[in-house]
């Protein structure tokens, strides 16, 4: 529940006897020595103004540079800094694809079950209480670790979703993209017995009102908004799915784009994913999926995660998240579809231009980013035909032909 839920010189000869002793000891110790250290999450013990009384914990893979993206992550009731980076499956894309990572913490003299207060108006104003630690968390990061102020994103769990809501409102100019699971509408509530009432039943608001409360939480900003993905399980009795809508409703107004989806497709994970606008908001609807955050065991290139209380083996949203923020490498790249539903294309990808016949060579990164094809776990497919292409990277190239609008085939040996 969202409120109450909950590291002397080598002599000139040897005997055989005496070497082979040494070489068995030196095996011996290889096998035996522990690993070369890894990067660890560690915790930093001062990092600016804390009015809030949060620990700021970080993870930095090992050789990151300078200008990289920094993600803040924020975990729910019950759950601490520790547990969320084990389970939530963020730390296989930090050093996959390199970004750095914040996890700010509460605690139970906070409130009594380690829940973020998302619902209180000192803790989610701008410049007070748990928000303003968590940007100068981000300050911190920005000035010692290097990390590119452009590129910075938050994602949160239940309250620690809430409190993701809570900092792209208040800190619009600070967050480029965030994501919210079995989350709640910025300023839903102001009060505990208020946050019941959003957990547990839609809030009558229409659209222009949930988007009001957000601009109003940095009046006189100008700038544009982030861009927001909202997990939401169908099935969820600790924070109902009205809440999902709910979000929907407010970013998408925010953003000033339609609540009606340009676009609807299945995902794995009984996963429904529903894209607004220019890719300006998504909703993932699971289908069967209760109270917690989405993640997908395994190796393939876009499971991650382990599952735990509150950890759910459905999808894994870190792979989608990331890819939604870019930091992948790519320009915030879409889903690639399993089927389509509605038969829109993606819209992060324009549809190509090319007249339909002409023929294509080249890697299979041009051919995805170009709109000729589309990625999906690691490996490429014809737009359109969904002709098999190999790995996604770009070593591997093949010729595609355009036979209609937006469809391709692969050609090889063909131009």
């Amino acid at each position: 529940m969202v409120t109450s839920f909950p590291a002397r010189p080598p002599r000139a000869a040897l005997s055989l006897t005496t070497l082979l002793l040494v070489l068995a000891g030196l095996l011996g110790t290889a096998l035996t020595a522990p690993p070369a250290r890894a990067a660890s999450l560690v915790q930093v013990g001062s990092f600016g103004s804390n009015p809030g009384n949060l620990a700021m914990y970080a993870y930095r893979p090992d050789g990151l540079p300078g200008g990289r993206p920094l993600v803040v992550l924020l975990h729910g009731c019950t759950q601490n800094a520790s547990g969320y980076f084990a389970n939530s499956g963020w730390r296989t894309y930090a050093d996959q694809w390199g970004f750095a990572l914040v996890l700010p913490q509460t605690s139970s003299a906070n409130n009594s079950s380690s829940c973020f207060n998302w619902f209180q108006t000192g803790d989610t104003t701008r410049g007070q209480g748990e928000a303003a630690s968590i940007r100068a968390m981000v300050a911190y990061a920005v000035a010692e670790y290097g990390t590119d102020p452009s590129r910075v994103y938050v994602s949160g769990l239940s309250a620690g979703g809430a409190m993701s809501a809570v900092m792209l409102a208040t800190y619009p100019d600070v967050f480029a993209a965030g994501s919210i699971a079995a989350g709640l509408a910025y300023r839903c509530a102001s009060s505990l017995t208020e946050a019941s009432g959003c957990q547990y039943g839609p809030t009558s608001r229409t659209p222009q009102q949930w988007g009001d409360l957000v601009r109003n939480a940095y009046p006189g900003y100008t700038g544009r908004y982030p861009r927001v993905a909202v997990w939401q399980g169908q099935s969820d009795y600790t924070v109902v799915p009205a809440n999902g809508a709910q979000l929907r409703d407010q970013w998408t107004n925010v953003r000033g784009v339609s609540q009606t989806p340009a676009s609807t497709r299945s995902l794995t994970g009984g996963t429904t994913l529903k894209v607004y606008g220019d890719d300006d908001v998504r909703l993932y609807e699971i289908s069967g999926m209760g109270h917690g955050l989405p993640v997908d065991p395994g190796n393939a290139a876009d499971q991650c995660g382990a599952t735990a209380a509150y950890f759910l083996d459905t999808i894994c949203s870190a792979y989608h998240d990331a890819r939604f923020f870019g930091l992948d490498g790519g320009a915030q790249p879409s889903p690639s579809p399993t089927p389509t539903i509605t038969p829109s294309p993606s819209p992060s990808v324009t549809p190509s231009a090319t007249p339909p016949g002409v023929c294509v060579r080249a890697s299979n990164y041009a051919h995805t980013t170009a709109g000729r094809a589309y990625q999906s776990g690691g490996y490429t497919y014809a737009k359109g035909s969904n002709d098999a292409m190999g790995l996604w990277n770009t070593f591997t190239t093949h010729a595609l032909r355009q036979t209609g609008p937006d469809y391709w085939v692969l050609a090889d040996g063909q131009c």
